[in-house]
């Protein structure tokens, strides 16, 4: 550039359909999270509606904040109009504090005060380690091949992103297939809408009206108020504090906010991928500070650079879509909105947006790797299939107590193993899989990639980490342990050791052809020579 600032224009036309999607994810989230924490962890409308809901909706403004500004910084750097980086609440991380942090608490105490203190200090640590990502995210953004990056947020997105919302369509079908019509027609199929309306505002409208006019849907002013975002200073010191005086509980933070970091470095390559390019360590520090001010402020809950940048990419948004989400998650929260919209909005009409963000991320995935790498990015998938496959037997024990059943064993008594073992249900190996996913998703995909260009020793020294964090628990583990030698970490290493000794010991004949594998396509060259590393 020749030193002259690039005129990005924030608010575009093109916003309004990328505001809906945006929009309809953050008030997914927030609607699940004030639903479990009122209704499960009994904790009253005042906490929820007054504290948790106002301090989220802080964090999303600061983070959104600071990512409008971004947009404009890469806007001028790159000279070219740019679509910032959506932002809010990281769904997977709301869900292991829910069920990892503030559940046991509650549990444990039954006293929904303490859980909420419990959870807010434990989101304000977590937003230091989620900070202190910064320190690495550059480098691991560097030696990581794409696919592994890509090909974990592909197994978040199909698994949990898409599959779910979908069976929330089908089980509403009569709400859910009107608006997934609209999706289909205006943002998958790319057609312009009479009047040029955006599809995703005339899917939701759409299937809100079909569920008010089925007796789904309801207007529920009770909870309008006005509820000031306040510093919960006393309150955190009592979280922090017990945190200390209970350690073990971080070792659930810990991992995650190790995950958390890491999705955020993901998300970034996400926006490289589709053209846009943004610093990881500021983002990742944003995140973590846009945490720990929404901790200070009520809200327990990690916020994140979000899934599904590409898909916004697509529709040609710039900042305004995150501007506009801000503002209105803000207005909900402060002014009581939110119980108004979650009777208004059924589930199933704002579902189909989120299958979209799905398919879009996978389908953007698809063009931005080679197309030998989708070997790597299908593998990073697989560990999200157990993750999801854990999550849905664990709802199943606890709806089978919930109805009355008992003497119920827990998932992972040895009889109950054996038994679904022989039933063809792998539940040890889903177990291991499932714990730390995004990172075994990453690490497998890095691993396959390099090996499919030749980069043996950079294959094992993915191995080789993928073993230290085995034996520590940060992975294939529920909790950290002092290192243990067991049998995963035993094959990482094996795996490590053979692609740091073979391109030594292999023939030149070996390294410089390949071979053709029957019923594959034939992507590659048979004497492309592998690259050393």
């Amino acid at each position: 550039m020749d030193g002259r600032t690039y005129d990005y224009r924030l608010f575009t036309r093109s916003d309004f359909s990328a505001f809906w999607a945006l929009f309809t994810d953050n008030l997914v989230n927030l609607l699940i999270l004030s639903g479990v924490c009122q209704f499960v962890f009994k904790m009253p409308a005042e906490i929820v509606f007054g504290r948790i809901v106002p301090g989220a909706a802080i964090a999303i403004l600061a983070g959104v904040g600071v990512y409008t500004y971004l947009a404009k910084w890469a806007a001028n750097k790159q000279g070219k109009d740019v679509t910032a980086l959506p932002y809010g609440i990281s769904t997977p991380v709301m869900f292991v504090y829910l069920f990892g942090v503030i559940g046991p608490i509650y549990w444990a105490t039954d006293d929904p005060m303490l859980a909420w203190q419990v959870g807010i200090g434990a989101g304000f640590m977590g937003g230091i380690v989620a900070a202190l990502g910064a320190l690495v995210g550059p480098f691991l953004k560097r030696i990581t091949p794409r696919a592994g990056m890509l090909g974990t947020l592909c197994g978040i997105a199909l698994v949990f992103i898409g599959s779910v919302p979908l069976a929330e369509i089908f089980e509403h079908p009569v709400i859910g297939f009107t608006s997934l019509l609209f999706i289909l027609w205006g943002l998958i199929g790319r057609f312009r809408l009479p009047g040029n309306i955006p599809a995703g505002l005339v899917a939701i409208a759409a299937g809100t009206v079909i569920a008010f006019i089925l007796g789904e849907s309801r207007i529920d002013t009770s909870g309008i108020g006005f509820y000031p975002p306040v510093p919960y200073i006393g309150d955190l010191i009592v979280g922090v504090q017990y945190l200390f005086a209970n350690p073990e509980l971080f070792l659930v933070l810990i991992p995650v906010q190790i995950y958390n970091f890491i999705e955020t470095m993901n998300n970034v390559e996400s926006a490289e991928a589709a053209g846009d390019h943004y610093p990881v360590g500021l983002c990742q520090v944003t995140d973590g500070a846009g945490t720990m001010l929404g901790a200070l402020f009520g809200s327990p809950f990690p916020t994140t650079v979000y899934i599904g940048h590409p898909a916004y990419k697509r529709l040609d948004a710039h900042a305004g879509y995150i501007v506009g989400v801000a503002l209105v998650i803000a207005a909900a929260a402060f002014f009581g909105f939110l119980s108004f919209l979650a009777g208004l909005i059924p589930i199933a009409a704002a579902a189909p947006v989120l299958v979209f963000v799905s398919v879009s991320l996978i389908t953007n995935t698809a063009w931005a790797v080679k197309p030998l790498h989708m070997a790597a990015v299908s593998f990073a998938i697989l560990p999200h299939i157990s993750a999801f496959l854990m999550v849905k037997w664990g709802s199943l024990m606890n709806a089978l107590r919930s109805s009355g059943v008992e003497g119920l064993p827990a998932l992972g008594d040895e009889s109950l193993t054996a038994a679904l073992l022989m039933e063809g249900a792998h539940y040890e190996g889903h177990l291991a899989l499932s714990q730390g996913a995004i990172i075994t998703g990453l690490i497998w995909g890095a691993i396959v990639a390099d090996v499919i260009d030749g980069r043996f020793r950079m294959a094992g020294a993915f191995a080789f980490a993928a073993a230290a964090m085995s034996s520590v628990g940060i992975i294939h583990s529920f909790t950290l342990q002092v290192p243990q030698f067991d049998g995963i970490t035993i094959g990482y290493v094996i795996i490590g050791a053979f692609f740091y000794v073979y391109p030594a010991l292999a023939s030149k004949k070996d390294l410089e052809h390949r071979i053709i594998v029957p019923d594959e396509p034939d992507f590659i060259d048979q004497d492309t020579p592998a690259h050393q590393a």
